[in-house]
């Protein structure tokens, strides 16, 4: 792309963001009008009912049940295999001193989570068991349990291509494998179209879904608790912003760290509130899981029907884990690493725990507590407030937990934006440069305060909808070079099988 072209496309990109206040007064002008009529156009592509007459099937949830299912298969279940292995690799045991990366495999595994691990743990859960009843639970336990095996083949892609540019940083991601993968089978000109539409979804999701919708939430959630906030938005907004600044102008390094401090305390604090409510209804656990289980095959849910309650199972999972989007994917491309098929181990972990783990918890304290089907809270289910509901659910056995709750939504939606911050900036390099990319992070933080004072709703779901239209060219990479993958697999296991790799460690010891 000449020096021209990105001069004017990076302007160009930085005058919507100074527009951006204005939206709501775009209806006079036709750009609310227009943003509608492109959202309904891509719902009706993404959510298009694959199985009619059997219930709703979005065509975007097949797509990638069947790309989990798939690739589980084709790596021989390596979601079990590995898991061992994977957690030695997390705690250091195969560190290779001369590995190439900006940060640790922990570290780039954090950070991943940390945009994974969001809003969508609290509240939706909460609307999943709602509408599909206690078996949408056990559906979105075996879709994390399959997500596992997508998350291991596009980050294995992503140290395969990763590229290292002249300032040390590391480009990574669907973008590198879809525009150098397709070269090596003849299809240069493909990969590179579908590399820079994936860089552009990545962007559009980092600065909606990744930055407004995360504000807007967060700001929700503690207005609710601080009405101060609701006299001025503003200083929300700004205290947002800099909280964001601080650590995103300091790249991946700086971004890594955050999410290492995060992360773990974050979960500690979601998990301890859980593992209490379950703890104080532990005579009603069996009962539970046992209608868990019955209800995901004989459901008697709003959603009518097994087609339906495994829907809610397996969205819920798709949309909580990232898997198969290729978005996490851009953050472990940055891990130091000897061999790409060991960080590809270590996302195992990351569909587990904030599907398998958190997004459990959350579903078994929503069950237990009975608040999903109790008619006093009929109006929350039916507006969709599933963070509301989650804090009925909490606030029943816990009297101050919304307050806890508040505090944990703020950084939930702090983590996924310092993450999502960073897929959009390399996103952004990639297809404007390497100099402009901290003119991305600048716009990115003016963002944070324009989501505290703008009503942009057509704009949240637009960009929504481009982060679940990402899965389009990253499944058609992992289905190209899933024998890439495979090669690399079966050499690792080969010398783990024969003692090289330990003979490496004691070599490095020495």
């Amino acid at each position: 792309m000449s020096d021209t072209v990105r001069y004017l496309s990076t302007r160009a990109f930085f005058l919507l963001a100074m527009l951006l206040p204005f939206h709501a007064n775009a209806a006079e002008n036709g750009i609310d009008a227009l943003l509608g009529e492109v959202n309904g156009y891509l719902a009706s592509v993404l959510f298009y009912d694959v199985m009619p007459g059997e219930g709703n099937m979005p065509f975007i949830v097949g797509w990638l049940i069947i790309g989990a299912i798939y690739m589980t298969f084709r790596f021989g279940f390596i979601n079990l295999r590995m898991m061992g292995h994977a957690f030695q690799i997390i705690r250091g045991k195969y560190h290779a001193p001369d590995a190439k990366g900006e940060v640790t495999s922990f570290q780039a595994l954090t950070t991943a989570l940390s945009a994974t691990v969001g809003l969508g743990n609290i509240a939706g859960v909460a609307i999943a068991v709602s509408i599909g009843g206690p078996g949408a639970t056990f559906w979105m336990i075996v879709a994390g349990f399959f997500s596992m095996s997508l998350k291991f083949t596009e980050v294995t892609l992503a140290q395969m291509y990763r590229e290292f540019r002249p300032d040390g940083h590391v480009m990574g991601g669907a973008m590198e494998y879809l525009s150098k993968g397709f070269k090596e089978k003849g299809m240069a000109r493909t990969g590179k179209v579908l590399a820079i539409l994936f860089a552009l979804l990545t962007i559009g999701g980092a600065l909606g879904a990744g930055n407004l919708f995360q504000v807007s939430q967060a700001m929700g959630a503690v207005q609710t608790e601080f009405s101060f906030f609701k006299d001025y938005p503003l200083l929300f907004g700004l205290i947002m912003a800099v909280a964001v600044a601080i650590v995103i102008i300091g790249g991946i390094k700086r971004i890594a760290h955050a999410a290492e401090a995060i992360v773990p305390a974050m979960v500690f604090i979601y998990l301890s509130a859980c593992i209490w409510i379950i703890l104080v209804h532990i005579a009603d656990v069996p009962a539970a899981l046992s209608l868990i289980v019955s209800e995901a095959f004989m459901p008697t849910a709003v959603a009518g029907g097994m087609i339906g309650v495994i829907v809610q199972g397996f969205k819920r999972a798709a949309f909580s884990s990232e898997a198969g989007i290729g978005s996490a994917a851009i953050a472990h491309s940055a891990a130091a690493v000897k061999y790409p098929v060991r960080q590809g181990f270590v996302a195992l972990y990351e569909p587990f725990i904030d599907t398998i783990v958190i997004c459990t918890m959350t579903a078994l304290v929503i069950v237990i507590t009975g608040v999903y089907n109790a008619p006093e809270h009929a109006a929350l289910v039916e507006a969709s407030k599933g963070a509301a509901l989650t804090a009925v659910a909490f606030g029943s056995v816990i009297s101050w937990f919304p307050i806890v709750l508040s505090v944990s939504v703020v950084l939930f939606a702090y983590s996924t934006m310092i993450s999502w911050s960073y897929y959009g900036e390399r996103s952004w390099t990639y297809v404007f440069g390497e100099r402009y990319s901290m003119l991305f992070r600048v716009v990115f933080v003016g963002f944070v305060v324009l989501a505290s004072i703008t009503s942009a709703s057509n704009i949240l779901d637009f960009s929504d909808l481009l982060i679940l239209s990402m899965a389009f060219p990253n499944l058609i990479a992992l289905y190209l070079l899933q024998g890439k993958v495979s090669d690399a697999l079966k050499e690792y296991l080969g010398k783990l099988r024969s003692g090289e790799l330990d003979q490496e460690i004691e070599g490095e010891l020495r």
